[in-house]
């Protein structure tokens, strides 16, 4: 096999490949890569759910960045087209598990009751690892998860090179890999 053919497969193993219906809410985990937040306001536009929440602090990869990545992708959604007054934003997160609690805390806080149906959307490689989150932290919930649809070249850019994404796709297969085993502090699933 071919370092091309095995990334190939990784890739694809991380898409859970589920049909997108109309939801109460689009939950948007944040990460490094804003088309994901461009993603959701083309999902909003599409009128899959009439309300966006935003959710991510200063993780791993944006600890530099000025603003917390929910901030930063509610920006971009509302540059899109998406009305301020549909968003939600959950800023202090900084792992799957976090955006699934403290998102849901959030809703309580507006006064918004749960969504029995939510999309919730994440980078490509991180499908697999937010659904088994979801179904974990919030079980009650028809979910669907989605990403932007690249292909594994398309997703490549500057900011994200082959190396830093195979190797961010190899430690999200060992994170789902100890989900699945139960071997994790549940707070960070």
């Amino acid at each position: 096999m071919t370092p091309e053919e095995a990334i190939a497969i990784l890739w694809d193993y991380h898409h859970v490949k589920q049909e997108l219906r109309p939801a109460e809410l689009i939950f948007i985990l944040g990460s490094n890569d804003i088309r994901v937040a461009e993603y959701a306001a083309e999902l909003y536009a599409r009128k899959l759910a009439p309300l966006l929440l935003f959710s991510g602090g200063m993780g791993r990869f944006t600890g530099e960045w000025a603003v917390p990545e929910a901030e930063l992708f509610a920006e971009a959604a509302m540059k899109k087209g998406v009305p301020g007054d549909c968003i939600l934003i959950e800023n202090k997160s900084t792992n799957t598990g976090e955006n699934v609690c403290f998102s849901r805390a959030v809703l309580e806080k507006a006064g918004i009751p749960e969504p029995s149906s939510l999309i919730a959307l994440q980078k490509p490689y991180m499908e697999r690892r937010t659904l088994a989150t979801l179904q974990a932290q919030w079980p009650e919930a028809r979910v669907a998860v989605s990403s932007p649809p690249f292909t594994f070249m398309e997703y490549l850019t500057g900011e994200l090179p082959q190396e830093l994404v195979v190797s961010a796709m190899v430690g999200t297969f060992k994170g789902y890999w100890n989900i699945l085993n139960r071997d994790f502090p549940r707070n960070s699933l």
